[in-house]
Parts: C-alpha cells; structure tokens; sequence
C-alpha cells in the first residue's frame, strides 16, 4: 500500500487562514518575545500587537526558533500510520529552526524537513507544490527530490517602506536608514541563497513604488509559473494590497492569486508596510 504524505509547516511561512484551513496544514508557531517573555507566533501574539510593543517601548520584540522538545510534540501529535510528514522549514542560513526540526525528526521517523532556502509566502508556494504532487500521487521521497530541484526557483522579494525595523534590529546602518528617508528611497529586499540581500531601490511614495516593483517583477512573463502568486504584506493598507494584486491579475493569468498578511517573524524584522509579490520561476533565480 502507497503511503499517503501530509504537509506541515511553521509559522513563518505566513499562510492565511483560509489557506491552512483549505488544505488542512498543521503549523508550528515559532517564538516571539516581549519583555522575557515568550509568545507563539500566531496563537498567543500577533502582528499588530508586535507594532503596538514597539510604538509603546521603542523596543523591538525578538523571534526565537522552535525548539527540539516543542518540534518531537507537534511530530507525534501529527503523526500518523502509513503516512509520511514532509515539513516546511524557514531557510536554515536564518534560524536554527531547520535544524531542530531535523533533530526531532530523527527521534520520530518517518519526517522530512524542507529547508526551503526562504521565508514568508516563498516557503508557503512549495508547500503547495508539494500538495499538488501529493494530489497526483507521488510519494514522500519523489515529492522531496522534486522540491529540492525547484527551490532555487522561487522569487521571494519585499519592498519595505521604511528601514526603521531593519535598523533598529541592526540589520542596517544609520547612515543607510539616513540616506533612505532623506532620499526617500523604498529598498526592494530579496531572497537569494537563503539570505536576505538589498535588491532595486525605489524612489517616491510607497504605493508608487509597490506599482513599479510589482511591474518590474512580472517583466518576463515566458519564465513565470502562472499556477499560484502571492501578494503577502506586513500591515498594508488592505486597499493598497488588492491594487497590486489587481493589478497581477491585469498583468499576467495567474490561475490563483493570494493576498495574505505576514506574521510576527516577518512582521518584528521589517516593520509595517512591507509587502511582496512572490512566484515560481520556470528558471533558477539564485547565483
């Protein structure tokens, strides 16, 4: 008997609800913290309550990865005869996340842990690869080998508003987040060999930007995968982010294009007003 394979994944692959209720995709919240204290990403915090700490405080909140003990958990709970788990990881060169859930695997049997080189949205499209592979029939160790080949293929970029949260994280200089507001300059992010790395600077007001990013990403339609894009923001104007997704959907047929919110993870390292349009390319988009 061919053995059946469900997909789970953690929390900062910033699925929406509706999402994981669709495809019935199991999460594993990891860890944001406030004054020592530790919340899950998703069940005990949210986006807006990570805004609403830094606005109090002046403070950023800290993600923290999912240990070993809480991965062995959430594997048992979900867990299943005859069925194999292969479970989507944030990239491993951006938390230890990855690796515990590797050493917890190892303790349960029977999991396979996706580092999926990204984060976001970018993690959460080969997910649904994997679905759609499940959906055909292929097993585990296929479905694996298939999505090795076809990470280095997704485009995950964000472009940012302001660099305030990257530079009070440390992630940037003064000098950078000077010369940014000065310039008014809106810095494309993207994701390339698991790390995050400064891609076009846009100049001008955000939602201007966002409509220049989004055409700048949808430039070479014959090496897109219209099958699924994701317009993934961090507290945007909701109406601003279903004007680029309209505006995707004029641009190019995608058969399903979603609009979800990212979480704490995304949302602690890059502040409100971030957003993203996230593809699988029929190329390989990393050097």
């Amino acid at each position: 008997m061919a053995r059946k394979v469900k997909i789970t994944c953690d929390s900062t692959c910033d699925f929406s609800p509706e999402l994981l209720k669709r495809y019935q995709i199991p999460v594993s919240p990891l860890n944001v913290i406030m004054d020592d204290q530790s919340y899950r990403d998703g069940v005990d915090v949210t986006p807006d309550d990570v805004y609403a700490f830094y606005e109090k405080t002046g403070r950023l909140t800290k993600s923290a990865a999912v240990n070993i003990a809480d991965y062995e958990d959430f594997f048992k709970k979900h867990s299943e005869e005859n069925t194999d788990i292969i479970h989507f990881s944030i990239s491993s060169e951006m938390s230890t996340t990855y690796h515990n859930a590797c050493l917890a695997a190892e303790e349960i049997g029977n999991i396979y842990v996706i580092d999926t080189a990204n984060l976001s949205t970018g993690s959460a499209l080969l997910a649904l690869k994997a679905i759609d592979m499940a959906e055909e029939g292929l097993e585990a160790p296929e479905i694996v080998e298939k999505l090795n080949a076809l990470r280095d293929k997704v485009d995950a970029s964000f472009v940012i508003d302001s660099l305030l949260y990257l530079y009070k994280g440390g992630r940037c200089s003064a000098v950078a987040a000077l010369g940014a507001n000065l310039l008014r300059l809106k810095p494309c992010i993207e994701v390339k060999n698991g790390k995050m790395g400064v891609g076009k600077k846009y100049r001008g007001k955000f939602d201007q930007a966002l409509k220049q990013y989004a055409e700048d990403r949808l430039h070479d339609p014959e090496d897109i995968d219209l099958r699924r894009v994701f317009i993934t923001h961090a507290g945007c104007d909701e109406k601003l982010a279903e004007e680029i997704a309209e505006q995707v959907r004029n641009t190019l047929p995608f058969e399903e294009v979603f609009i979800t919110r990212a979480g704490c993870t995304v949302s602690t390292h890059c502040g409100r007003n971030t957003l993203g349009v996230l593809m699988i390319r029929k190329t390989p988009v990393n050097s």
